[in-house]
This record gives structure tokens, C-alpha cells and sequence, in this order.
């Protein structure tokens, strides 16, 4: 499975059907990739802080610990002041580009784009 996320954290829900929905399919014995796009490129940062929320890198933290590949997009990460030289991600995330994408949809059985 291929998640494609595009929306921020704590702006909407989608990063938390993402979760949910990678959690599942990883828990039934699937693999699932998952590509931050845009503002979803704020999903995996460090050092988050929410106080009213759950904390959604910890989240992604555990998706990946379930064997979930976290991609993000490095124009998408720097335009947004992520330095990709200071690893502002959670362990396991990798920077990469949209090249990852048409591979990943060839080799899924499902696609899903949220945002």
C-alpha cells in the first residue's frame, strides 16, 4: 500500500487516517510505503510539541519501528526551512524526491492520496 500525504499536522485529520490506516495494513502483514508531500513534510519533524493533540512524529515514529518506508520530498522539506543537513526528522525517515513515487505505485496494490 501507498500513502501519498500532502496536509500538515494538527490542520486536519489526514495524518491521522494515515496512521491509522498504515497501522492496519501493517498489523494484517502488508507492506506500506508512505510519501510526504507538501505540507505533510512537517509530519515527521522532530522535537514537536502539541499540547492539545497526540504527537504525530511519535505516531510516524511507531509506523516506522512496524516496518512503514517514510519518504519525504527534499524540494517540498527545504521550501518549508527544513535543513536536510541538520536531519530535522524522526530516525528512519528518508529525503528523497518525487522519483519514488511512480515506482511505489507500480508495485502497490493500492494507492491512497490524502490532503
Amino acid at each position: 500500500m501507498t500513502i501519498i500525504l500532502t496536509e500538515g499536522p494538527y490542520r486536519s485529520q489526514y495524518a491521522d487516517i494515515a496512521y491509522n490506516m498504515a497501522k492496519s495494513a501493517l498489523k494484517m502483514g502488508y507492506g506500506v510505503n508512505m510519501f510526504l508531500y507538501m505540507d505533510a513534510t512537517h509530519i515527521p519533524k522532530k522535537e514537536q510539541n502539541p499540547h492539545s493533540f497526540p504527537n504525530v512524529a511519535h505516531e510516524f515514529r511507531k509506523l516506522i519501528a512496524m516496518g512503514a518506508d517514510v519518504r519525504v520530498c527534499v524540494r517540498c522539506a527545504t521550501a518549508r526551512g527544513h535543513s536536510c543537513t541538520e536531519k530535522p526528522y524522526i530516525k528512519g525517515v528518508k529525503i528523497t524526491n518525487v522519483y519514488d513515487i511512480p515506482e511505489w505505485v507500480k508495485e502497490s496494490d493500492k494507492v491512497i492520496s490524502l490532503g
